[in-house]
């Protein structure tokens, strides 16, 4: 049995968004939205995805090239449930990469299907996996293989490209034994410009039952609170739903007891401040700037946030990042 069998539905999960959802802000949202749950055991998301990293790259890059793509792989047992997400048109790499995942001792594997990047695309990855059935399940199949049935192996992926194709598209993906499937309810050419339409994730969902397996499907889109979760699935029929965006600048989202109408601002710039040391702790490697979608989210909606944001933006690393925050807190 997996331990998406076990999870009590509906689930909660924590999306993967690439430069967003790196092991610093993984392990900052652990600690923050831990709280201790009805039965014992201490909560927070449901199950959590690491952003998605190349298998391509983890088996034929250079020894630096993969210890830096290892570095998205780093987690903590507080994040458990975990899920690596990989990417790659290419079946063998896929089967060598989740190998390798295996032995890293997560959770799950988990297949993007469904990113529009134009370079990952260009790749034969991501959404343009939708253009071509026959490599999805090729792919599918070899993870299963890499997997070994240690782990469970899972999707993420659209409705479909141009156009809605869930009729035939997620039909051709649940034959395929993956034992969950997340459904961005929208195709890969509206993006996030328009609504998810949810009703799409319902139709997954009769789909699932009327062939008879025992895929979780997850909703995807929209999303903007455990309480939104919550009524997406019972109108959907969702086993779980995953949000995104909704935790920019709000690493409590999964807390029960906590949202940004009862966070302190001392306690908001606490969190950024230790968000930012773990990233330069944790990703080394990275360009500091990525750090700044986060201090565009974390400050906002009080006297003097404008100003402050400029300055952040400017701090060059997480000891005037600190200076600056602590500087705003005192004046």
């Amino acid at each position: 049995m997996s331990f998406w069998e076990t999870l009590k539905k509906p689930f909660f999960v924590l999306a993967p968004m690439a430069d967003v959802t790196d092991a610093s802000f993984r392990r900052l949202i652990a600690r923050e939205s831990a709280h201790m749950r009805g039965d014992g055991t201490i909560g927070g998301p449901d199950v959590t995805w690491t952003e998605f990293v190349s298998a391509d790259g983890l088996v034929r890059a250079p020894e630096e090239g993969k210890k830096k793509l290892l570095a998205d792989l780093i987690y903590t047992e507080a994040e458990r449930p975990i899920v690596a997400q990989l990417f790659s048109s290419v079946p063998a790499h896929m089967e060598e990469a989740v190998r390798m995942v295996v032995g890293l001792g997560f959770d799950g594997i988990d297949i993007n299907m469904g990113c529009p990047d134009k370079s990952i695309e260009k790749q034969g990855c991501g959404a343009g996996m939708i253009r071509n059935p026959e490599k999805a399940i090729a792919v599918i199949e070899s993870a299963l293989r890499g997997a070994q049935g240690k782990i469970p192996v899972s999707v993420k992926t659209r409705v479909g490209y141009n156009t809605d194709e869930i009729e035939t598209w997620i039909p051709t993906l649940l034959a395929t034994g993956i034992s969950a499937l997340t459904i961005h309810a929208r195709t890969r050419k509206e993006m996030s410009l328009v609504p998810a339409r949810w009703e799409r994730v319902a139709r997954a969902v009769a789909l699932r039952d009327a062939m008879g397996v025992r895929t979780r499907i997850i909703g995807n889109g929209d999303a903007l609170s455990l309480e939104d979760a919550k009524i997406k699935a019972l109108e959907s029929g969702a086993d779980g739903v995953m949000l995104g965006r909704a935790i920019f600048g709000n690493p409590w989202l999964f807390h029960p007891e906590k949202d940004l109408s009862n966070i302190s601002l001392s306690e908001r710039f606490r969190v950024l401040i230790e968000h930012t040391h773990l990233f330069e702790e944790l990703l080394p490697h990275k360009n500091f700037a990525l750090m700044k979608k986060h201090y565009k989210a974390y400050v906002n909606g009080f006297d003097g946030a404008k100003e402050l944001r400029v300055r952040l933006m400017e701090a060059k690393d997480a000891k005037e990042v600190e200076e600056v925050a602590r500087g705003f807190l005192a004046s």
